[in-house]
């Protein structure tokens, strides 16, 4: 089931997004999310959904602000995050499709995408789901002892 992200919802997306700071090249964060931090995610994003099986978070997906200014308030950033276990499964992409009807009822223009460029299946995601790559800024992110790409991706609603 895709709903609406609560503050009960913390403990679970702190798991996975721990996890992607930890051991993945997914965000270039290193510092690993308290609840509280979570908990603001939830009430100050735009729209954040969870997937949820069983009672249990098999992701999320979230999205903000691009840049600060009136003049990029139609354009906004997202964020999705799946449990290893979810993936394969259609549950990113439903949550992907909620939060694109999430955006167009916000008159959102276009979503942003910051891709890891070490994470190429990420990029193959969105394209999948419309976005296209529109720009690489190299050496941008440093995490594990090395540097890595931003891939940005955007999709017109």
């Amino acid at each position: 089931m895709i709903r609406a992200a609560t503050p009960e919802d913390a403990t679970g997306i702190q798991a996975l997004w721990n996890l992607a700071i930890r051991d993945t090249l997914i965000t270039f964060n290193s510092v690993e999310k308290t609840q509280d931090e979570v908990r603001r995610a939830i009430d100050t994003h735009d729209a954040f959904l969870v997937a949820e099986e069983g009672g249990a978070i098999l992701g999320y997906a979230a999205f903000g602000p691009f840049r600060a200014g009136v003049g990029y308030t139609p354009t906004k950033e997202h964020s999705i995050m799946l449990d290893p276990a979810a993936r394969g499964r259609g549950i990113g992409r439903a949550l992907m499709l909620r939060l694109e009807e999430a955006a167009r009822a916000q008159r959102v223009h276009s979503l942003i995408a910051g891709v890891s460029g070490s994470n190429p299946g990420a990029e193959d995601f969105h394209v999948a789901l419309g976005f296209a790559r529109v720009a690489v800024v190299p050496e941008v992110g440093f995490k594990f002892d090395r540097w890595h790409d931003l891939v940005l991706m955007q999709k017109f609603l």
